[in-house]
Formats: structure tokens, C-alpha cells, sequence
């Protein structure tokens, strides 16, 4: 089932993800299609600035805005619950790939304004899934998450673990993107291979996440919430590490079996007290502590057994949390000045 992706769709393109998987793949011999809605679930403007990292000018007039920086991409803003729009790309561009990335995220939010996620996460990958059997697309990679394992107490988390008792409506709709490819798989033989995503970081990384809300409030010298008095795990990954595996992936092409579903992390959970002290280590100042109780939707540890992924395409990820948050906090300081 193996083939040489050529033509590929990437959703997502203003998201932390997504954009820096189009400057990995822009490398690679492929014409790259990206797309977003720039959403306003947080600060547009560090959307616009990745976009404007990747060559594209969003005030540029034109239905598809060409990179200056990088010939093999172009992007559009297009909503991937437009079906009619989403259905005329896909019917004109003929894509042998696509890498869905765009989703509405944040398991706290999830739980206040459920029904955002049920339209942009379960009617925008419908279309995406339809279009992609109606044009023959070869592989579909998209994103899942570590949430979908809920309180799951046996660590690490591994693929064949019972992931039926979600948390979060973000994990719940993501749960379902998985029932979803499996039976667009087993009626249509649409090949698809979902990455559930362990806690990625890195520069440009998204507001609402840790690194993000700790690092701005011990720079600023504010106090940092922290969620279950700071005994919390988290298999932080270097987004390097999460993007040259979505680009083994994308190369190796779809499984025999033309549907598989892996955890993608780094396999070293990490103390949320240890993150933080790193974090003040490379800030150079230390945390003010707000000791709160655990959050509705939270889960205690999350730890990704990597195993699957390694077998299957050779990931191995090389970035400890030492090294990721020195680099992200000095991205963090030359960007927010």
C-alpha cells in the first residue's frame, strides 16, 4: 500500500502543529495545500505570524495565497466544516494526502462550549472523511489525542488499552474521530492512520497551554495556578520530535491493514513541580504558587508507550524537557519582548 506522497493537504497550517509541520515537509519534493479558519479561540495574531513564518501574507487579496518563502506551498482560509468549499477543493486538487490537523482544542474549554466541538471536530472531520473517499485520497493522517485515555490508572498508555471512558468532551470528540476513520476504513477502504498526541510544547506553541500561562506569569512575576497542589504527570514532547514522526508517517505511507491508530510522545512523563522548576531555571526568576485543586476534565498522568510507532516507521524522540523549555522560553522572550 506503500506510494510517494506528492500532493498533500495539511488542515490546521495557522496551528502550533501544523505549522511546523509545512516548514519540515516544505523540505521534501511534495506540493504542500494548507488551510484554517483563524478561529478566535485564542490571540489571531500569533496565528498570522506563523502564517507570515511560512511566507504567506493573509492580507493578500487572492482565493490561494502563494508562500514567498517556500515554492511547493500555498494556503487558504477555508473552515473545514464548509462542506461546499472543502468538496470543490478537494474535487480540483486531487490530493494523494491528507495530514487533518485542524480541530477545536482545549479539554477545559470542551466542557463549557460543548457544542464547538461537536461542529468543528466531528462535522468538520465528517467532510474531510467524505471527501477523502470520494476522491480517492491514499492515506488520511489525522489528529487524536492522549486524552482519549481518560483517568486510565495502568501506565504507560498503549493502543490497546480501553479508551471508552472519556473525560473531556475535547476527548470525547476525538474518541469519535477514531470510530469514525475505523469505519470509513471497513465500508469505503479509506486508509487512515490517527496520532494521539502526548502534551506537545515548543516555540510558537498555543497560550492556553502550561508552558505558555507558567512561563508569562513567573516572567511577570504573577501567581501560576496550579492544579492538584502540582502533583500532576505530563509526557511532555518537543514539537521537533512530534512533527518528524507525523513526516515518517506521512513518507511510510498507510499500514497493510489500512488503518491504525498510535500514541505519539516522548515517553518520559514529567512532574508538573519539575516542569515548573525548569521553566524558572531558564526564566531566571522564581514562581509565585496558587495551589489549587485537581480541575474537572484533568487527568493525572498521561505517559505514552511509543512502542507501536517506533516498530512502524522508526519514531524515536531526542528532546528532554530541559532542552525544549530553554528553547522555548528563549523563543517565548524574543517574541513576546
Amino acid at each position: 500500500m506503500n506510494y510517494t506522497p506528492k500532493k498533500i493537504l495539511i488542515t490546521g497550517t495557522a496551528g502550533f502543529i501544523g505549522f511546523h509541520l509545512v516548514k519540515l515537509l516544505s523540505e521534501q519534493d511534495v506540493t504542500i495545500t494548507g488551510l484554517d479558519n483563524i478561529n478566535g479561540y485564542y490571540d489571531t495574531q500569533l496565528k498570522i505570524d506563523r502564517l507570515s513564518e511560512t511566507g504567506i501574507d493573509i492580507n493578500d487579496s487572492s482565493e490561494t495565497i502563494q508562500s514567498t518563502k517556500y515554492k511547493n506551498y500555498r494556503f487558504l482560509k477555508l473552515d473545514v466544516t464548509d462542506t461546499e468549499k472543502i468538496s470543490k477543493l478537494f474535487k480540483e486538487e486531487k490530493f494523494d494526502t491528507v495530514v487533518h490537523l485542524a480541530a477545536q482544542a482545549g479539554v477545559r474549554y470542551s466542557i463549557t462550549n460543548p457544542e464547538i466541538y461537536v461542529h468543528s471536530n466531528i462535522i468538520g472531520f465528517l467532510n474531510i472523511l467524505e471527501c477523502c473517499k470520494n476522491n480517492d485520497v491514499r492515506h488520511l493522517i489525522y489528529a487524536s489525542s492522549s486524552s482519549v485515555y481518560g483517568n486510565n490508572e495502568k501506565v504507560p498508555f498503549s493502543e490497546t488499552d480501553s479508551v471508552d471512558f472519556p473525560v473531556s468532551m475535547y476527548a470525547a470528540t476525538k474518541k469519535s474521530n477514531e470510530l469514525m476513520a475505523h469505519t470509513y476504513n471497513h465500508v469505503h477502504k479509506l486508509p487512515s492512520t490517527g496520532l494521539r498526541f502526548f502534551t506537545v510544547y515548543g516555540p510558537w506553541g498555543r497560550p492556553d497551554m502550561a508552558p505558555y500561562l507558567f512561563t508569562k506569569s513567573i516572567m511577570d512575576e504573577i501567581p501560576i495556578k496550579v492544579f492538584n497542589n502540582g502533583d500532576l504527570y505530563r509526557d511532555f514532547t518537543y514539537i521537533d520530535d512530534i512533527v518528524c514522526g507525523i513526516q515518517k508517517v506521512v513518507l511510510a505511507g498507510p499500514n497493510s491493514q489500512g488503518y491504525a491508530v498510535y500514541n505519539i510522545g516522548n515517553n518520559k512523563p514529567v512532574h508538573l513541580l519539575e516542569f515548573i522548576n525548569v521553566i524558572e531555571k531558564f526564566t531566571g526568576k522564581t514562581a509565585v504558587k496558587k495551589w489549587l485543586p485537581m480541575q474537572p476534565g484533568d487527568v493525572y498522568k498521561t505517559y505514552a508507550d511509543i512502542s507501536a510507532l517506533s516498530e512502524a516507521v522508526g519514531y524515536k524522540p531526542e528532546i528532554d524537557i530541559d532542552e525544549g523549555i530553554e528553547k522555548y522560553v528563549k523563543w517565548f522572550k524574543e517574541y513576546y519582548k
